[in-house]
């Protein structure tokens, strides 16, 4: 660990007022002037004007802070994340030298710095760059073309939802200012999963709908037929007219019997695979399911441990009623 002499804290400051407060102008100024000294991350810059002036010194007040830590531990702690934001605290603890890896993660905390957690997407291949652009182009095109476009394409998509949630992805983690909520995966000798399809149009949330499993192209097709209607009754009519249908490239979807259905049912008006417009393979990001919906759902239905699979279901159908409120 670096620690930083009152001089060289002094150094710092006038490098800072040097950058007329821009902090990482004021550490290329500080390297600039003394290259053979440890260069702080630019925070720390920041950092010893606002103690200075709150405090008039370069240390934490003790009695603000609330507890023991030096100028140069916070330096440290807050350079290392600077450079390694994928850093657990305990490996931040053990190459800065400190015993405890709590003072990492106060540093941290009072820093308004969080431990964001990775969501895991579909990998794109090389070749599917081109089609996400054209179909985004097109999309844009028919905004162009007509302003509410957007109010008329009714989006879908199908989630599984499994006793324990999502994925334990604990271990994928960045430091970042932003706090989302959190889902840990727990191991069960009883476990069960509910297949989930929901849509929306516009500002509309429709459905949720509980799928069989095995989904396949027969029933999926009675879902097109006998289901949706249902779920599209509150849609204004003269949405319903000139909507659009979209679904992605799951092998269910690509079913012969659906694509001909979907033909006679939204004719030139219906996005997917093999139809009048292609949807991108492996971009369910582009959905507001995808990036909105679905994991606003689950932060709900996970909150507490679901206790069966009737539990899980209801807890699906009251998500989804507040998420719509």
């Amino acid at each position: 660990m670096n620690r930083l002499t009152n001089a060289e804290m002094a150094d710092m400051h006038l490098a800072y007022g040097a950058a007329n407060g821009n902090a990482r102008q004021a550490a290329r100024t500080y390297q600039d002037r003394f290259p053979n000294r440890y260069i702080p991350g630019h925070r720390m810059f920041t950092n010893l004007h606002q103690r200075l002036r709150d405090n008039g010194r370069f240390e934490i007040n003790r009695v603000n802070a609330g507890r023991q830590r030096h100028v140069d531990v916070e330096e440290a702690v807050l350079d290392h994340f600077h450079g390694n934001p994928r850093s657990s605290t305990r490996g931040a603890a053990a190459v800065l030298g400190l015993q405890n890896h709590w003072v990492v993660w106060s540093v941290l905390n009072d820093n308004n710095l969080h431990p964001y957690h990775f969501q895991r997407v579909h990998a794109l291949n090389p070749q599917d760059y081109e089609p996400r652009v054209q179909f985004a182009e097109w999309y844009l095109n028919k905004e162009l073309q007509d302003p509410n476009f957007s109010e008329l394409v009714l989006f879908s998509d199908e989630a599984t939802f499994t006793r324990s949630g999502v994925f334990n992805l604990h271990n994928n983690h960045e430091w970042q200012l932003n706090n989302p909520h959190i889902v840990r995966d727990h191991g069960y000798q009883q476990r069960y999963s509910v297949n989930v399809w929901a849509g929306i149009v516009h500002n509309q949330i429709i459905g949720p709908h509980i799928m069989p499993s095995p989904l396949n192209g027969n029933n999926y097709r009675f879902f097109l037929e006998e289901v949706l209607p249902e779920l599209l009754e509150n849609v204004p009519l003269a949405v319903r007219r000139r909507m659009w249908f979209q679904q992605d490239g799951a092998p269910a979807h690509y079913h012969i019997d659906v694509r001909n259905y979907l033909d006679a049912q939204f004719p030139n008006r219906w996005i997917g695979r093999n139809g009048p417009v292609a949807w991108p393979p492996r971009s369910p990001d582009m959905t507001p399911l995808d990036f909105f919906f679905w994991g606003h759902m689950k932060s709900l239905v996970y909150a507490t441990p679901v206790q069966s699979e009737e539990d899980l279901v209801a807890r699906i159908a009251v998500a989804s009623g507040d998420i719509s409120e």
